[in-house]
């Protein structure tokens, strides 16, 4: 189900019934771009501590946008079976304020996009809205001093609103005083624009909406118009507008407040959007920002760690996409005889999911990894005992066999395996490091190295010294190749990383070392030695 700014608002009791009533949710975003370029070395790196890689990707959040989110809302019914309501929200940021938002565009996010689908019309022309705590803040602080402005989205928008101005400025100087006219042809969004702009324009009209895309202009007196900004039926009043231009991020809040056990997929991206553009902009304090995610959202499981973790024990083909690991489940090879695994039914409004897949559609990726989810779960459920299993587990008891897993979000090549929103972070074991020591080749530097070794198999680089690098890989296979194809190399010397060995600091202690019981042993031999006489 597709839901832009239009419809928003009329979906909003409906979703927050069935958020309600759901066992578990799942969530995946699209973004107009992942890893920004404008900084150097902005890329994730084997090499990066968590802090590293947060500061990284906090960077990448600030600067590109979500252009649309899915929710996949899975509903447990009696007989082992799901219900699925998946939505494909359209965001856009809020334009009521007195800051136009900027954000960047990554090219080949915008052509991956394109290659699978996404409409950007319907992006740029009827994205919810969003804001975040403090932007909310100072919305409100201008519009209780009159100060707000809109940031028109489009020259579409600014020809709406000129041509509603044009109209009633027309009509308005002809025209009795409870006087009435009708503005048609508007979208949710600009019946609250025109009825917010003619109001701060004129001093001597009053609107109404009328609903079914109509704006009822009354002209009226100074003393009227006062009356009628003073009552409790205005409809737009400051928190009615507050209400509007929060759009999403009033979902969000219910979001928060079901408290429900939140599934994502590499969701890492997606939770650092959801602070920064939902709830909070994103602190420069790591764990600050763990902190806040587990208080919004205290149940997450990421199913890529919990995919990553079956591919080590069990038999399960070693696939990457979403798509694939989806597939691979499905097949009968996996499938448990008794019970089988539940039913996971779309609902009628969202049957197009059923009957054609749609890869890289928010709404769509939501459902996959929900699915994902309660496979795995009852796979893991059944592996994990010899005793017979019920034949229709309740989702707590999925918890329960997740248990290892939950808070666990998977961090893409690093110096840890996942964060942990609920403690500490456990270190990764990596393959050996490796140093490389650069002999009559002058002026290598670490992407000539990189790609020296790119050719063969993949490491990640850094400069340990003028003529040294380090080289980590995060499979043991590429470390043994390596080591075994440079073994008799001219001019690169390749071997393991020691410590006490290689590491400049050691090498510059030891000498400093050396020198002082250079210095000692002169001075005994000297100061001890006997004087003539």
């Amino acid at each position: 189900m597709e839901v832009g700014a239009e419809g928003f608002a009329r979906s909003l009791p409906c979703l927050r019934s069935r958020i309600g009533r759901a066992a578990f949710l799942a969530v995946d975003t699209e973004f107009t771009g992942l890893y920004s370029t404008f900084s150097q070395n902005n890329e994730p790196s084997l090499f990066d501590s968590p802090l590293e890689r947060y500061l990284k990707a906090r960077r990448s959040v600030q600067r590109f946008t979500v252009t649309q989110l899915g929710l996949a809302i899975f509903s447990k019914e009696n007989s082992n079976k799901y219900v699925v309501h998946s939505y494909n929200f359209f965001l856009f940021p809020s334009t009521l304020g007195i800051g136009d938002v900027e954000f960047n565009l990554s090219a080949s996010s915008i052509q991956f996009l394109s290659h699978y689908g996404f409409d950007y019309n319907k992006f740029l022309k009827d994205g919810i809205p969003y804001m975040n705590e403090v932007q909310e803040k100072i919305l409100r602080q201008h519009l209780l001093a009159g100060s707000w402005k809109f940031h028109s989205t489009s020259t579409a928008d600014r020809d709406v609103l000129k041509k509603a101005i044009d109209e009633v400025t027309c009509w308005i100087a002809a025209a009795e005083e409870e006087e009435t006219m009708i503005l048609q042809d508007l979208n949710d969004y600009h019946v609250l624009e025109v009825q917010l702009v003619l109001r701060q324009a004129l001093q001597n009209v009053w609107t109404e909406p009328l609903g079914n895309k109509k704006v009822m202009v009354k002209k009226v007196s100074l003393q009227h118009r006062q009356l009628l900004e003073n009552s409790s039926h205005d409809h737009c009043q400051k928190e009615v507008i507050l209400l509007s231009a929060r759009g999403f991020t009033n979902l969000f809040q219910i979001l928060v407040e079901a408290k429900k056990p939140l599934v994502g997929h590499n969701m890492l991206m997606d939770l650092m959007h959801f602070h920064e553009k939902f709830y909070k902009p994103l602190p420069e304090s790591y764990e600050e920002f763990k902190r806040n995610i587990h208080n919004l959202f205290p149940v997450l499981i990421d199913t890529k760690t919990v995919t990553k973790s079956m591919q080590k024990n069990y038999l399960f083909p070693r696939v990457s996409s979403l798509l694939e690991i989806y597939a691979v489940l499905c097949s009968s090879s996996l499938n448990p005889k008794d019970p089988p695994w539940p039913v996971i039914a779309l609902a009628s409004d969202c049957s197009r999911y059923a009957e054609k897949k749609s890869p890289h559609e928010a709404g769509y990726d939501a459902f996959l990894c929900g699915s994902v989810l309660l496979m795995s779960a009852h796979l893991l459920l059944c592996r994990s005992t010899d005793d017979a299993v019920e034949a229709d587990p309740s989702f707590s008891q999925y918890l329960t066999v997740l248990a290892e897993h939950v808070n666990k979000v998977n961090f893409i090549r690093g110096g840890i395996s996942s964060i942990n929103f609920s403690g500490e972070d456990a270190p990764r074991h990596h393959p050996p490091v490796l140093v490389v020591h650069v002999r009559g080749w002058p002026g290598l530097n670490e992407r000539q190295i990189y790609q020296e070794f790119n050719g063969l198999c993949h490491f990640d680089v850094r400069r340990l010294s003028k003529n040294q690098f380090i080289l980590l890989s995060s499979k043991y296979k590429h470390v043994r190749l390596v080591l075994q194809d440079y073994k008799h190399h001219p001019h690169l010397q390749v071997s393991v990383y020691r410590h006490w060995r290689h590491s400049p600091f050691v090498n510059c202690l030891l000498q400093v070392s050396g020198v002082v019981a250079l210095w000692s042993l002169l001075a005994f031999v000297l100061g001890g030695a006997p004087s003539c006489s």
